[in-house]
C-alpha cells in the first residue's frame, strides 16, 4: 500500500472518529501515530510522539495565548466591559434597535480587550442581554446580537485565532493584528445597519428607548470607560508601534488587566482565582489540540497527502477566487460540526500547500479563515458561542431562539465574506503600511 493511499485512508478514519464523538486533538495524534507506524515503524512514531510536541509547546510565541486569555479573564471578571455598554447605550438611545447595536459595539471594544471570542460572549451576556430583555426586546434579537458580536473576539486584535494561525503558517502575527482592523470594524457596521434596518421596518422586534441624554451622565460614563484605551493603546499601540512583539504584548496586556482592576477596586481573590482557572483550562485544550494538529502536520508531509490534494486543486482551477471558495464551501460545512480553534487545525496541514501553490497571499487568507471560523461559531449544531451564552443566561432563554436570532447575523458575515474576498485591500492596506 503506497503512502498516499496510507493518508488517505488516515484522514478518512480522523471524520470517522469525529462523527463518533471523540475529542479532535485525541483522533489526531491516535490517526498521526497509527498511520506513521504504518508507514515507517512503530520506533519512528514513538520519536516523533516524544521529540513533536515538547518542541512545539517549548515555541516563545506560544506563550502570547495564555497571556492574552488571562488578560481577557481579568476583565471580564472584574467587571471592566460594563461601563462600555452603557456609554454606548445612552449615544444610541435614540436610533432604532440602540441596545442591540450598543452590545455589537461594546463586544467589538472588549473583543479588543480581551481576544476571546468566548470571553466576549460570556461577559456580554451578563450585562447586555438582560438589559435587552427589560427594555422588552424580542429574546432572538435580545441573545442572536451577543452570540453574534461576540465572535468579533477572533477578527478584531488582539485574538488567539490569529496567534494559532500565525504560528502554524510562519506570518508575521503582528500584521495578522492589524490586517483584522478594518474587516473587524465593517463586520460591526454592518451589523450595526441591519439591526437599525430591522427595527425600523419591525418596530415590535425593538421598543424604542425612553433614555433622555444628559451631559452630567454622559460625561461619567466617558470616565467610567478609560480602562479601555488605556489597554487597547498599551497592546496594539504597543505592538504597531514596535516597542515590544505580539508575544511580549500578551505579558503587557495581563499586566496592564490586573493593574487597571486593581486601580479600579474591581480585582477580588475570588475573581483572580476565576481568572486563573479560566485560563489554564482554555490553555490546556488549546495547547492539546495544537500538538495534535503538529503531529497531523508531520503524518500528512511524509503521506503526500497535501500535494495530492494541490495538484487536484490546481487542475480544476489555478484561479485564485474559485480556489478560496472552495476552500470557504469547505470551512462553511465542516464548521457546522467541528469547533473553530479544531477545524483551523485540522485543515491547515492540508490546505497550506495548496494556498502557496496557487501564490495566494497568506496574510490576506487568515483574515479570511478567521471570518468563516466566526460564521462556525454561530452556526448549529456545534457553534460554541450558542453554548456559551445560553449557558450565562442559565437557560432563561431557550437555545432554539438563540440559533433563530443569529440568522440574520449569519447573513451578514456572509456578506461580509463577500466583500473581503472580492477587495483583498480591505485586509491588506494596514499591513502594507505597517510594512512600508
Amino acid at each position: 500500500m503506497s503512502m498516499l493511499m496510507i493518508g488517505w485512508i488516515g484522514v478518512g478514519a480522523l471524520f470517522a472518529l469525529l462523527a463518533f464523538r471523540m475529542s479532535i486533538g485525541i483522533a489526531l495524534m491516535l490517526v498521526s501515530f497509527v498511520g506513521i507506524s504504518v508507514m515507517l515503524n512503530t520506533t519512528a512514531a514513538f520519536g516523533i510522539v516524544s521529540a513533536l510536541p515538547f518542541s512545539f509547546i517549548g515555541d516563545w510565541s506560544l506563550t502570547a495565548i495564555p497571556m492574552f486569555l488571562l488578560m481577557g479573564f481579568v476583565a471580564a471578571n472584574t467587571g471592566l466591559t460594563t461601563g462600555a455598554f452603557d456609554l454606548l447605550r445612552l449615544l444610541l438611545s435614540r436610533v432604532p434597535g440602540g441596545l442591540a447595536s450598543a452590545s455589537v459595539g461594546a463586544c467589538g471594544l472588549f473583543a479588543a480587550a480581551s481576544g476571546s471570542s468566548i470571553a466576549t460572549t460570556a461577559a456580554m451576556a451578563r450585562i447586555a442581554v438582560p438589559e435587552m430583555l427589560r427594555a422588552k426586546y424580542h429574546p432572538s434579537l435580545a441573545t442572536g446580537v451577543v452570540a453574534a458580536s461576540g465572535t468579533l473576539g477572533s477578527l478584531i486584535p488582539p485574538s488567539i485565532l490569529m496567534v494559532l494561525y500565525g504560528i502554524f503558517t510562519e506570518q508575521s502575527i503582528g500584521q495578522l493584528f492589524i490586517a483584522g482592523v478594518i474587516p473587524g470594524v465593517i463586520s460591526a457596521l454592518i451589523y450595526m445597519a441591519m439591526i437599525t434596518v430591522r427595527c425600523i421596518r419591525n418596530p415590535s422586534l425593538a421598543p424604542r428607548s425612553v433614555e433622555v441624554f444628559e451631559m452630567d451622565k454622559f460625561l461619567r460614563l466617558l470616565w467610567s470607560v478609560w480602562p479601555f484605551p488605556v489597554l487597547i493603546m498599551g497592546v496594539l499601540g504597543g505592538i504597531f508601534g514596535g516597542f515590544f512583539t505580539p508575544t511580549e504584548a500578551g505579558g503587557v496586556g495581563a499586566f496592564l488587566a490586573i493593574l487597571i482592576s486593581i486601580l479600579r477596586r474591581a480585582l477580588t481573590w475570588d475573581a483572580m482565582r476565576a481568572a486563573i482557572r479560566q485560563t489554564v483550562v482554555a490553555t490546556s485544550s488549546i495547547f492539546f489540540l495544537s500538538i495534535g494538529a503538529i503531529m497531523f502536520t508531520r503524518f500528512m508531509g511524509l503521506s503526500g497527502v497535501p500535494r495530492s490534494l494541490t495538484d487536484a486543486m490546481l487542475a480544476v482551477s489555478d484561479n485564485k477566487i474559485i480556489i478560496i471558495l472552495m476552500v470557504a464551501a469547505l470551512f462553511v460545512i465542516l464548521g457546522m460540526v467541528i469547533d473553530s480553534i479544531g477545524l483551523m487545525l485540522l485543515t491547515l496541514p492540508i490546505l497550506l500547500p495548496v494556498l502557496e501553490a496557487a501564490d495566494i497571499n497568506l496574510i490576506w487568507f487568515g483574515i479570511i479563515t478567521i471570518k468563516l471560523l466566526e460564521i462556525g461559531l454561530v452556526t448549529p449544531p456545534v457553534g460554541l458561542n450558542l453554548y456559551v451564552l445560553h449557558s450565562a443566561l442559565s437557560g432563561k432563554v431557550k437555545l432554539g431562539d438563540i440559533i433563530s436570532g443569529t440568522t440574520w447575523f449569519i447573513a451578514m458575515d456572509l456578506l461580509t465574506l463577500i466583500l473581503l474576498i472580492a477587495f483583498p485591500a480591505l485586509s491588506l492596506f494596514l499591513p502594507s503600511f505597517m510594512a512600508n
